[in-house]
């Protein structure tokens, strides 16, 4: 009799038969995105979103952002759990677009590993859909590849880029700032998806196993590390409109996303030039998990202000005479917020300040004060 005939990809360790199951389970979740606008389901080519909603729009432009979760992943991979990273992914990807007071259309994600688990995939993407459901994101296609070879078998990362809308006279950002706004920060659920480099630096040199148990958190190191990112999406919009609307004149004069660089950093990307602000860092204290880093490394918090949110998630630029009622608004919506800062323009106080960051030449921003004690 003669041999079955094998199939020359598997053999290189390619399994697509494993991939195909993966979008099996993963269909309901992605599905669960989709409103009328989303056209052809899951598995075709090319996503189709309907665009016929943008005749509304005066002006209508199109925002569009792309990321990844970085390191994180290496954590999920080793306790082996999936189903918050997707949250992660969509964090970085999304709450980038609200920034220029954009609201979020569609997304689509990139997944390579070195060998398709099905209900691992599938824990990826059922995060990623959540994600997308709880920003109004209709997630409307993706990519599952498999890398043997290149990539271990229990090793993977994720990437993702989404399209957002805003009307061209609404755009918040640095030419809408103005002398005396202030700057309202809005608390992180923990790291976010920034400077787990350094995070795992810190872990591997001090002997700690991701399943060791943490004893400041109740839970494993593995699971604290693992915190999802905080979403900001729905909520800032909301404040977009309760302080003045669509029109770009309202009381939010600028968003700024706090990720990789840090609060200055980041502060400074959406002032302009001419401006400066003065963030004081006894207006909140760090979360614990940045403490306890911080205090294992023998380091202070303001060495990894580079590098890690230390408590910040967003930072908004609103006109002063609006500033309660942001507070007020944000907390309504479960998102911690106080006033850090107010900004300045002319001459600055003397000392050194960070000048804009990643190619935009904007504002001057530094970090003063000793952080506060007691959790904000």
């Amino acid at each position: 009799m003669a041999a079955s005939p094998t199939n020359p990809y598997s053999e290189a360790g390619v399994d697509t038969a494993a991939g195909d199951l993966a979008v099996e389970l993963m269909k309901s979740s992605v599905r669960a995105t989709h409103g009328p606008e989303v056209l052809g389901g899951v598995g075709g080519f090319a996503g189709l979103f309907d665009a016929s909603a943008l005749r509304d729009f005066r002006r209508p432009l199109l925002a569009t952002s792309t990321d990844g979760v970085g390191t994180k992943v290496a954590i999920a991979q080793a306790i082996d759990k999936h189903d918050t990273i997707g949250q992660d992914l969509v964090g970085m990807v999304v709450d980038d677009i609200v920034v220029v007071g954009a609201k979020p259309l569609f997304m689509t994600d990139y997944i390579a590993c070195g060998k398709v688990v099905p209900e691992r995939i599938a824990d990826i993407v059922r995060g990623i859909a959540q994600a997308c459901s709880a920003t109004g994101t209709a997630l409307v296609g993706g990519e599952t590849a498999e890398h043997p070879g290149l990539l271990g078998p229990r090793d993977y990362d994720v990437a993702g880029a989404a399209t957002g809308v805003v009307e061209a006279d609404a755009i918040l950002g640095a030419e809408l700032v103005q002398d005396g706004d202030a700057v309202i920060a809005v608390a992180s659920s923990g790291l976010h998806s920034n400077g787990y480099s350094l995070v795992r630096h810190i872990v591997t040199r001090a002997g700690i196993g991701y399943g060791d148990h943490a004893a400041d958190f109740g839970t494993t190191w593995g699971e604290t590390l693992l915190e999802p990112t905080r979403l900001y999406t729905l909520p800032l919009l909301r404040l977009i409109e309760q302080l003045g609307g669509s029109t770009g004149t309202g009381g939010v004069h600028a968003l700024s996303h706090v990720t990789g660089g840090g609060i200055a950093a980041n502060l400074a990307r959406v002032l302009p030039q001419g401006s400066w602000v003065e963030v004081d860092r006894s207006s909140w204290s760090p979360s614990p998990v940045f403490r306890v880093l911080s205090d294992i490394a023998g380091s202070t918090l303001e060495s990894a202000e580079g590098t890690w949110n230390l408590g910040i998630g967003f930072l908004a630029v609103v006109a002063a005479e609006k500033k309660d009622a942001a507070i007020a608004a944000l907390n309504v919506e479960g998102m911690p917020s106080w006033q850090v800062g107010t900004v300045g323009f002319g001459p600055r106080p003397t000392g050194e300040f960070e000048q804009g960051a990643k190619g935009v030449d904007g504002g001057a921003v530094r970090l003063v004060g000793a952080y506060a004690d007691g959790a904000k």
